[in-house]
Order: structure tokens, then sequence, then C-alpha cells
């Protein structure tokens, strides 16, 4: 038997080495992806930035603590939270710590500037020697119009708009890699930003802290060493890269594993499929049907070992540019590279080859039952192209998919709109339609096939019938692009459709006609305020604040709501809240405005919560709130958030003033605070609709990575599948076709294939995108569901020509190899 496979591969070589390429790129995919992730559970350990310089520097209270019993007080848990409002260190405190030493209090605001980087953030001069920072042309600032950058954007001399008015450069420093720094004057920065959360002290660390803890500071912490980092402006921006990078990095697995495996799967049925007449021939020469199945076996073996190593090696070169790539999009931090990890290696050669064993002896069962009259069939015609076993696992995936559709739109639908719902749902109905494939081929084929069928001449009709006959073929070759449309369509409808939903939420939310919002975390004074009230028009003026509110759920859990303090009235007036009881207007200092997430949400009823500097308080619920996409927060007074600056107004204008007026009014009224007026139709656009850029870049590097194997994929079975079709080209010939007949007839049945499988993944991708609809108007918030149209068109397109190019070119190198009989007139 092993001499007679090694016979028959030299006329099966287009399989084997279809089936080999499959699973390398397979492997490679899945060595790609696990190496990545694995080089993202860990940072390089990181030191402070700003304070590196600094002997010691205290630290305002900045968290929430809360202790938790749920049932046994031996059990108490200690949940910690980041306060929306941290508290400055307490005057008398900074008055002892000036007795032991220098203090320098630190102060950090954003700053906007014409033809600057968009990150600009502003510090006191006196701060930057702790980095430490150091003049490479220039002098320190001396006035209030005087800075100094880091960086190389802007040279001494240089004058800048910015939203405090304009500034002369009078100095540089280098940039240090971790900001773009301006620095004012130390009173400059004062005035700028009148709250300073910490400070620096030159004294011995141990003193400091005796200081600190004999004034009872209340939270106030003292960092010395490593621990400097915390007084940084992102201190977890290491942790909160890698969360986001194990994401990424998991999704792009998850799906580039599920596409791999499904391909792969296909790919090796399909090999088996096309041997039939040869299993029949080895049947009529006497072999058994076990030593059939240990045929398939064995191939199988020798090809998944070869090409699993084949792709580990070129997921060894591909991982290293993958992570530069990511680096250079900006998905991942400046240090991510890959590691030395080996368990990614055995995960992708042993998961290729399980899938190859697996998928080869799935198809084995079926080559053993073949019968030797299999090698006297001239036809091609799959008479039972689905079995038993296939019906029964594709109808369970789709049952499944059903009813969990259903649970989760009873139970919860808030689910169907969270990422890792809506990128893994599609894996299971494109399984699931892929295996049921076959008894959908033959009647999308007739229904594709319809009018061309009715052409004058047989190439319509001979498109048809072969679409329609080769079942399994048809299937196998549609697969690549049941998968390709049916991921891209679900994945970008679902955050298309999610965002427009966003979008229609801040849309109906919005009762103002304009958007005021701040430069940065000062927010607006109240001079500011009197300007934008008095401006000519305005009927309702709506100054709110970005706070929080805290609430421990089950005793267990402590809760982040993001929240908004607004008076009651203009509150009323310039937002339509989607409020399911209550009403705005009932708002006041002692309640609150939840939604239906919160575990308590019954008009009336109390709550305790923390607010955003950390008081505890017991609030009346005076209103409740819908769902949502999950946008919609809490609302108390500005009571309830003393610390929390104006960052936002909103503005609604009488009826008949005009708008253009009012804008530029309210453009010059905000002009020395930086503030920026946009429309309501700009505010929606600006705020809700759509992904932020990473999300974006994340998602098409998840869609390239799969749609790319796929299409490699679709080239690869269309080869495999046109090499087998020697003898029917013969056919064509004898009966008279020239060879641009049977090349036009090979073209029109690859795009033939092509629609089918684009229909079967657009149905797989409408059925998604309709159960996140259901979700949403379950949530309260109805809006179409966006398709991809010219995504989809352009993938469609793609894979026609290579479709196409994939199956002529190999039927046109037949033909001219004179391996069909050319008929003569």
């Amino acid at each position: 038997m092993p001499s007679t496979t090694l016979r028959t591969l030299r006329h099966r070589w287009p399989t084997f080495v279809g089936s080999f390429v499959a699973l390398s790129l397979g492997v490679a995919l899945i060595a790609v992806m696990a190496l990545a992730l694995a080089s993202s559970q860990d940072a390089p350990a990181r030191g402070p930035d700003r304070f590196a310089a600094a002997p010691v520097v205290v630290k305002g209270q900045d968290t929430l603590t809360v202790p938790t019993s749920p049932d046994d007080p031996t059990r108490t848990r200690i949940h910690t939270r980041e306060l929306a409002q941290p508290h400055p260190v307490p005057d008398a405190l900074v008055a002892k710590l000036r007795r032991l030493g220098t203090v320098v209090q630190d102060r950090s605001f954003a700053v906007r500037a014409e033809r600057g980087p968009d990150d600009l953030v502003g510090h006191p001069w006196s701060t930057a020697a702790f980095a430490p920072y150091e003049l490479d042309a220039g002098r320190a600032p001396r006035a209030a119009d005087e800075v100094v950058v880091s960086g190389d954007w802007a040279r001494p001399g240089t004058r800048l708009r910015t939203g405090g008015g304009t500034v002369r450069v009078v100095g540089t420093v280098a940039g240090l890699g971790f900001e773009n720094a301006v620095f004012h004057t130390d009173a400059r920065a004062a005035r700028l930003s009148p709250r300073s959360l910490q400070l620096v002290v030159d004294a011995a660390p141990a003193a400091v802290r005796e200081v600190v803890r004999a004034s009872d500071g209340g939270g106030v912490r003292v960092l010395t060493g490593d621990a400097r980092r915390y007084a940084d402006a992102d201190p977890d921006r290491d942790s909160e890269a890698l969360t986001a990078m194990n994401a990424l990095f998991g999704t792009a697995g998850g799906v580039s594993g599920f596409v791999s495996v499904f391909v792969v799967a296909s790919t090796f049925a399909f090999a088996v499929a096309q041997r039939r007449r040869e299993f029949g021939l080895l049947r009529t020469a006497g072999a058994t049907p076990g030593q059939i199945r240990r045929m398939v076996v064995a191939e199988a073996l020798a090809v998944g070992v070869l090409a699993s190593a084949a792709g580990c090696v070129l997921g060894a070169c591909g991982a290293p540019r993958l992570a530069a790539w990511a680096v250079h999009e900006g998905l991942a931090p400046r240090w991510f590279t890959i590691g030395d990890h080996t368990w990614p290696y055995h995960a992708a050669f042993w998961t290729g080859l399980l899938v190859a064993l697996c998928g080869a002896m799935a198809a084995s069962w079926r080559a053993g039952r073949t019968g030797p009259t299999e090698a006297l069939r001239e036809a091609s015609v799959d008479t039972r192209p689905l079995t038993w076993g296939r019906w029964a696992a594709g109808s369970a995936l789709l049952a499944t998919g059903a009813v969990t559709l259903v649970l989760a739109l009873v139970t919860a639908p808030g689910e169907l709109l969270q990422r890792k719902t809506y990128v893994s749902r599609p894996m299971l109905l494109i399984t699931a339609v892929a295996l049921l494939a076959p008894v959908l081929v033959r009647p999308l084929a007739r229904l594709v096939a319809w009018l061309p069928a009715r052409l004058p001449g047989a190439g319509g009709m001979l498109v048809r019938e072969n679409a329609a006959a080769g079942v399994r073929r048809t299937a196998a070759v549609a697969a690549p692009v049941l998968v390709t449309v049916a991921l891209a369509g679900s994945l970008l409808g679902a955050t298309a459709t999610l965002g427009g939903a966003k979008a229609t939420e801040v849309r109906e939310r919005t009762a103002a006609d304009f958007v005021v919002t701040s430069a940065g975390d000062t927010g607006f004074d109240e001079p500011a305020l009197r300007r934008i009230r008095a401006v000519d028009g305005t009927t309702e003026v709506a100054a709110s604040s970005s706070t929080a509110v805290y609430v421990l759920e089950d005793g267990v859990a402590l809760i982040r709501s993001d929240a908004r303090a607004v008076e009651p009235g203009p509150l009323a007036a310039t937002a339509r809240l989607p409020l399911a009881a209550g009403r705005a207007e009932d708002l006041d200092d002692d309640s609150i405005i939840v939604n239906e997430e919160w575990a308590e949400h019954t008009v009336g009823e109390r709550v305790d919560v923390w607010l955003g500097d950390g008081r505890r308080k017991s609030l009346r619920i005076a209103a409740v709130m819908t769902t949502g996409t999950g946008d919609n927060g809490a609302y108390v007074t500005p009571h309830n958030a003393a610390a929390a600056p104006v960052d936002r107004v909103d503005v609604r204008l009488a009826a008949g003033a005009d708008p253009a007026a009012a804008a530029s009014d309210l453009r010059e009224a905000v002009r020395t605070s930086g503030g920026k007026v946009l429309t309501k139709d700009e505010w929606v656009r600006g705020t809700a609709p759509a992904a932020d850029r990473t999300t974006r870049v994340g998602l098409f590097m998840v869609l390239g990575i799969a749609l790319l194997y796929t299409g490699v994929s679709l080239a690869n079975t269309m080869v495999m599948a046109t090499s087998d079709r020697t003898r029917e080209l013969t056919a064509l010939r004898l009966a008279g076709a020239t060879r641009w007949q049977v090349l036009r007839l090979v073209a029109a049945e690859a795009l033939t294939v092509v629609v089918i499988g684009g229909l079967l993944g657009t149905l797989v991708a409408g059925l998604n995108l309709a159960g996140m609809w259901g979700a949403l108007g379950l949530l309260s918030v109805w809006t179409p569901v966006v398709i991809p149209w010219a995504t989809l068109g352009a993938i469609l397109c793609a894979c026609a020509v290579l479709a196409v190019v994939a199956s002529v070119v190999p039927a046109g190198l037949a033909l001219r190899a004179g391996r069909d009989v050319p008929y003569r007139p």
C-alpha cells in the first residue's frame, strides 16, 4: 500500500500541494497570533518618568478604598477605584512639609497650540528639573507670555496661539519620549491650573513619611523609588496597554484560529472526496476498507508533519513583522516585541497536525465505504453529498445559534452588543451553514445560473448543471468565500450598526443647539460662564461637569458609573433623557438619576453611593433611564460634585435667533478659555458615531489577516478543483468546444461558485446583524442595520478575480500540454 500511495502521488500532486499550502499557512497564522499573544502578557519594568530625579513625591488622595465581606468576616476584601475628583494635599500638611525642605507644587493641564502636537501638556518650569529636562537652546521662562517647549516642533522666538492666549517660545528642551511638554512660569501655571494634586519635597523620605503619618493625611501617599511613577500622568498605561493588546491579539487569534481550522478541515475533506475513483480502483484491486482508511490517515500524517513544521518557520518570520506593524500603528506600546516563547510553536504545530488528522480521518470513513464500482463511474454527480453526521452536526450548530440568540434577547440583550459576542457568534453560524452548504448549493446554483441558462447557446446550461452536479466541489470552493464575506459583513456591519446606534442615542438625547467643551482639565471659570449666558439669543444654558459615582453591588463588587453633574432645570431644557420612569425635573441635591443596569433602579428607593471625591452618601432615585448601548450613565447635581470643574455647556437658542451670530458670540466668549463651540450635528459626529482609531485599525488587522488567508485558500482550492477536471475538459473538447469556449466555461463556473459563496456569507452576516438589531430594539434604541455593501462588493470582486485566475490558468495549462483530445471539424 505505501508503494501504491507513492505512485499515485505523481498524478495527485496538485491535491497534496494544495493540502500542504492550506495547512502550512494555517499553522503560520496560529503561530503568529499565539506568539503575539504570549508576548503581550508581561510588560518590562518601568521606572518614573517626570519625577525620575525627584527625592520624594507627595500625592493627594486619588483612590477610593472600600472593604467588603460578603459572608465571612475573615474573608474581607479591599476594593479600590480611582477617584473622579482626586484630593489635593491639605494646606496644613503642605505647611508642615515646607519646614523639612523645599516644596515644589506640580500642576499639569492640557494645552492647545496652533501647528503643535495634539497631546501638549503644560507644567510649571520648576518641575522640569525632576525629569530631568535640560535646556538645549534659549533660556527659562520669566514672564507670563513666555514658555519652554520640548522637542523640535518649535524654536526660540516662535509665537504660538494657545487657548490661554499668545505666548512666545524662549527655550527648548530635548524630548524624553513620554510627553510633549510646554513649561510656563510657576505663577502662570498656577493661574491656568489652580489645583495642585501632588508636590515634590526635597527632604529625607523617612522624615516626610513621619510628618504625613502624624498629620493623619487621609489617603495622602508618599512616593519614593520606582513608586514615583504613580505620580506620572498615566501610571497604569502599561497595564492598560497589556489589557488592550491581550484583547486585540486574543480576538485576532480566535478569528485566525477559526478561519485556519475551518479552511484546513474543508481542504482535507475535499482532497479525499476528489479521489473517489482512485479508491474505487484500489477496492477493485483487492484493497480492504481498513487499508484505504490507513492510507488516507498516513498521507495526512506525512503532509501534516511537514506542513506544520513549515508553518512554524513561517510564523517565526512573520511574528516580528506583525509586532513592528502594531507598534507603528499605535496598537502596541513602543516596548512591545516578540519574546522567546516556545509554547506558541507547540500549540500551532499540534493544532495543525490534529486538524489535518481529524479532517482526514472523518473523510477516510467515507473513503473506506467506497465500492469497487466507483472506479467505473464516468459521471461526477454527487448523489449523496451530505452524510448523516454532517446533517446532525450542522443542524445542532444551527439550533445552538438560534437558541442562544433567543436566550440572549430574552435575558441579557446587552451582551449581544459586546465585542467578544459579535466577534464569536459569526463563527458558530459560519460553521453551521458550511456544514449544511451541500444542501443549499444545488438550489442556489440553479437560481444564480437561471438567467444565463436561458441565453442562446449551451454555455449557461453547462454552468448550471456542472455547479449543481458537483455539489462537493462547489461547496468546497465556496467555503473560503463564505467565511470571507460572513466575517467581513458581520464584524464591519456590527461596528457600523453599533456606531449608528450610539449616534442615534446622542442625537435624540441632545436638545441643545450648541455644545461648548473646555480645552483641558481646568474647565470653564465663572467669568467664562457669565459670558456664555450673556450671548444674545440664548434661552437655556446648562453647565455640567464630568464626575463619577460608585456603588457596592451585592456587597462584593465596587462598580464605577460615569456621571454628569448639572442643575435639574437646565438639564430638562437642553436634554431629552431616555427615561423609563420618573422625571428629570425631580433631580435635587438629595437624589440621583440612574439607568436600568443598576442593581437598584426603582424610583423613590434610596441607594448608597460614593461620590466622585470619595464621600459616601445615600441618595434617592429620582428617575431611571433605559440601558441603551451602555453610555447612559448617571446624573447628580453640582452640590454632589463640588470639586468637578465645568467642562461642557449645552446652549439652547430662542426661536428666531440667528445661529451664525450666536456661534460667533459663543466662540468669542470662550476664546480666552480655549473652549470649542460645536453645533448639535458636529457634537453628534464628534462624540458618538464610530469606534476610535485603535479599534478600527485593530479590527481591520483581524479581518485583513483572515481575509488574506482565505484569499490564498480560495485560489488554492480552485487550483485543486480545476486540476481534477482534465477528463471533463477532454469530453468538452471531444464534443466540439474550442479551447476558448472551454476556458470561458471554466471562468463562468468560477464566478458562479463565488456568487454562491457570497450569498451564503451574506445570509450569515444578515442573521448576525438581525440579532444585534433585535437587541438594540429591546434596549430602546431603534436604528437601521448597516450592511457594508461597498466592502462586501470589493471582497466579492477580489474573490472573483482570484477564482477566475486560479481556475483558468490550470485549465489553460492542461489544454496547452495536450492533455485533451482536440476536435477538428
